[in-house]
């Protein structure tokens, strides 16, 4: 029997606040265990939680982004489990009403343009964090760390749209290419800011009825994703080619044997007796709030990807390789902005210089002024790798160190006429044989006139003096 996939995601986003949803300590990851923890976050008696301005704010630029429609009335509700890394034995999210609904992402995969839609987006706390295995001197089993408690969270959920693993991953990237966009979550997967559960069913391909899903966990990367979904697709195929029937159930992804494996039975929303949160009045967010937040949406990476492309000349894969990161794709536009001529060769030297760049250890106007001077013939692509390689270790504009290193081509006609012509004399064999029509060999001339001249000749003015004298 032919079988169909159908995939579910709900990603889960730390955001990228200050401080904590309902408390005033601080939400940076890596601080001592428990060391960013008080009675609110920690549930003691007699507390009471007090919703942070900015992680409504940043859930709403998210919904925007999206295609969400930002409800004006949205509630938090108490969603109720035991778990020893979540102190107060309740988390506080959202059920009924969350802060947004109805969204799409458009992805590509296997060369075709798909929408995927997003059921909602609402509000969360984090949990805890329990450290196994000894990992302090002198402990015994597991310890709680309660930093993440009530670090704020939005958990996107997607319809199940998704067909294969390749799709789910195109929507994961480009989900969190435009939260980093926003600068609403640093996407940081190995800290756990952005983390994904996929819902994996399988049914007779044509069949309407959705097949038995399981719930896949602890995937930390892209490719854990895509790993973990194909497996658990091949699994269910089997598992019901040969007789059986699949589960609904929590399986957790493991990434040194290649497979997923049950970890409990799948809760349903009863079991966690939602209700709404009495410390918390209903949240009504004003229609000007949302028109006002919707002005400070940036271009996004597609479209700002679409319009690279169309307006500079570049390829598909450059132009989205420079919009992934915004950062890059101002910095791109600002190099632009100070040199026009050849943008290709501006992305060229952006995409090589990536990283130097976010780093701030090179500037729009040294990578202008090098386009600039190979454009205009007076330094090749090695001298300029050299001088931005310099100029980063030195601190010092390219230009001076230009000068000082002797980088500047030989570019003067006569001068180059002379050396070709000298070295036509010394080769009159090869003169023989390239005009007997191997004019393949017109690179050894080249090659001899950059000995020559130590290298500093302009490289494509030698050939074309060579051509010249060669007739």
């Amino acid at each position: 029997m032919d079988f169909e996939a159908v995939i579910g995601l709900e990603v889960h986003a730390q955001l990228s606040t200050e401080s904590k949803i309902f408390c005033a300590c601080s939400a940076k990851f890596g601080a001592t265990p428990n060391a960013n923890a008080c009675p609110v976050c920690t549930g003691m008696p007699g507390v009471l939680p007090v919703l942070n301005r900015r992680v409504v704010e940043f859930a709403i630029r998210a919904a925007v982004a999206t295609g969400c429609t930002v409800q004006r009335k949205s509630v938090f509700a108490r969603k109720n489990y035991f778990y020893p890394d979540l102190p107060k034995a309740y988390q506080i999210s959202q059920y009924e009403l969350p802060i947004a609904l109805g969204g799409h992402l458009d992805i590509e995969a296997g060369g075709a343009a798909k929408r995927v839609g997003i059921t909602r987006i609402h509000m969360e706390e984090d949990a805890g964090k329990l450290i196994h295995d000894g990992a302090f001197a002198g402990s015994q089993g597991s310890l709680a760390d309660l930093n993440r408690c009530s670090v704020p969270l939005i958990e996107i959920v997607s319809e199940p749209d998704m067909r294969s693993a390749e799709e789910a991953s195109d929507y994961l990237r480009r989900l969190r290419d435009i939260l980093v966009y926003l600068e609403v979550c640093d996407g940081n997967m190995e800290e756990g800011s952005f983390r994904c559960d996929a819902n994996v069913s399988v049914r007779p391909r044509g069949q309407e009825k959705l097949g038995t899903r399981a719930e896949l966990k602890n995937m930390n990367s892209f490719r854990n994703v895509e790993k973990a979904i194909e497996y658990e697709i091949r699994r269910q195929v089997e598992l019901i080619g040969d007789g059986g029937a699949v589960v609904q159930e929590t399986r957790l992804w493991d990434a040194d044997r290649g497979e997923t494996r049950s970890m409990r039975g799948k809760e349903e929303a009863h079991d966690y007796r939602y209700f709404p949160d009495p410390d918390l009045l209903p949240l009504v967010v004003a229609d000007a709030w949302v028109d006002e937040l919707r002005q400070t949406i940036p271009e996004l990476p597609v479209p700002k990807a679409a319009r690279f492309s169309e307006q500079y000349g570049l390829t598909a894969y450059d132009s989205a390789l420079l919009a992934s990161v915004r950062a890059l794709a101002g910095f791109f536009e600002g190099c632009v902005a100070a040199y026009a001529k050849n943008p290709k060769t501006t992305a060229n030297e952006c995409i090589q210089w990536k990283d130097a760049i976010l780093a701030g250890a090179v500037s729009a106007e040294t990578i202008a002024q090098i386009v600039e001077d190979r454009e205009t013939g007076l330094i090749s692509a090695t001298a300029g790798k050299t001088l931005i390689e310099q100029s980063i270790a030195t601190g010092r504009p390219v230009r001076i160190l230009r000068e000082e290193l002797g980088l500047t081509q030989m570019s003067d006609a006569g001068a180059l006429e002379a050396a070709a012509a000298g070295v036509i004399e010394a080769n009159p064999k090869e003169v023989g044989i390239y005009k007997g029509g191997k004019e393949g060999l017109l690179s050894f001339f080249v090659g001899q006139v950059m000995k020559e001249t130590r290298g500093k000749a302009n490289p494509k003015l030698v050939a074309e003096v060579l051509k010249k004298l060669l007739g």
